[in-house]
Order: C-alpha cells, then structure tokens, then sequence
C-alpha cells in the first residue's frame, strides 16, 4: 500500500469556465485517474478543444471513473482509447447500458457530418475526419466495468472509489474517491430533491474532502481556464 504521505494534486481539464467538456485528473504518487471524459460541446471554440492533444498522454492514465452516461461527461473516451489509454472505465451499470447506446450513436454521427462535410465542401481540410469512427466507440465500450453504488472500489495502492446516487439520470453517480489520507468528493451532476421520475441524490458526509463540480464557479474552476490548475492536497 502506498503512503498516505504521497504528493496528490487535482487538475482542471474541462468543465472550467463553461459547463462541457468535464474532466478531472487526479494524480496520487505514480497513478493517474481521471474523472468523466466528456466531449466538449457547443459554440465552434469549444468543439476545436475536441481537436488538441489531451493534456497528458493518454496511455499514462492508469483508470477512468465516469459519473454519467451524457456526453458532455462520457464522450471522448473513444478518442481517449484510440490515443492509447488501456485501462478499465469503471462506472455504474445503467451507465454503461446508456454508453452502450450513446456512444456508437455519436462516433456514427461523426462520420456521418465528415462525409457531408467533403461532400459540400465547407470543411477546411480536403478529406475532413471524424474526431472518432463507431468503429472506435465500440472499441471503448470494451473498457467499460460497471459497479453497483455503495460499494468500494479498489483502484490500487490503497486508493480507492465508490459510486453514490445523484439522480439526474439513469446510473448517474457522485463519486468519493479516497487517496490515503485525504477524499475528493465529486458531484457530477445533481438531479433535485423533488422529480417524479428520479429518486434525490444521496446526501454524504466527510471530514476532508475538495469538492470538485462543474456546477460550481468557484476560483478556482475559473482560474483553470487560463491554464490548468493543479494544486496539491
């Protein structure tokens, strides 16, 4: 087990500065998790962030942990997967029943606007690509490990993560990730108190934690927009 000394920090990858794009790397001694993989979504500035390297190497992350299905949370993991990464995606079980939809829909829709793309011409490239094939969805759903919520994770190195409910949607989960001797509380997105179709996200309760959501315009989330952010804890 690794100390609980270990140096830790969390970075800001999307969802700072506009609510798309959510992904949090967090980094404990020698292991990489990223939290949600979302596509970023919308105005064309935001979609081009799609286009650039992601921040570290892909095949450096050890594992990923997704707190929903939408895409804005779960829609890069093809490219994430195609780039190098090879580790397990852990998630809820209606989460990835959701993916097993969502996914293969967008990468066929992706080559779909790049063919009409080349076709009428508007693109700025020749042959216009598409930023993942269906081909390469169905290749990242081969990651996916689902969980039931409650139930501890064990990540490694004493690290590890648990599904709670956030309502929101089907399989849609907070997560409380704990590294040693600190927890890092992740909301994802809430659903509310009163739906008739959900039940209320589960409260919880730590004594340390940094609460990391988009939901939040915090100075920290928008200090990260410039460049991101990585303080230790």
């Amino acid at each position: 087990m690794m100390s609980a000394n270990y140096k830790k920090s969390l970075r800001f990858l999307g969802a700072a500065g506009t609510v798309t794009g959510s992904r949090y790397l967090v980094e404990a001694g020698k292991r990489r998790i990223l939290v949600d993989c979302g596509l970023f979504q919308g105005f064309k500035s935001l979609r081009d962030r799609n286009r650039k390297p992601f921040p570290v190497r892909p095949a450096s992350i050890d594992t990923v942990l997704l707190t929903h299905a939408h895409l804005d949370h779960s829609g890069y993991l093809p490219a994430l997967v195609r780039a190098g990464f090879s580790g397990k995606v852990h998630c809820t079980q209606a989460t990835e029943d959701l993916c097993g939809l969502i996914l293969p829909d967008s990468g066929h829709i992706q080559e779909e606007e790049a063919r009409y793309a080349k076709r009428k011409g508007y693109a700025k490239h020749k042959n216009p690509t598409p930023l993942y094939t269906l081909n390469d969805a169905k290749a990242a759903l081969k990651r996916l490990t689902p969980h039931p919520f409650g139930r501890r994770i064990d990540l490694g190195d004493g690290i590890t993560a648990t599904f709670i409910p956030a309502g929101h949607l089907l399989g849609a989960a907070q997560i409380r990730l704990e590294l040693g001797d600190r927890i890092v509380h992740f909301s994802g997105d809430l659903g509310r108190q009163a739906d008739p179709m959900m039940a209320p996200p589960s409260l919880f309760t730590v004594q340390m934690y940094w609460f990391a959501s988009q939901l939040m315009a915090t100075g920290l989330t928008r200090k990260s927009t410039r460049k991101p952010n990585s303080p230790h804890f």
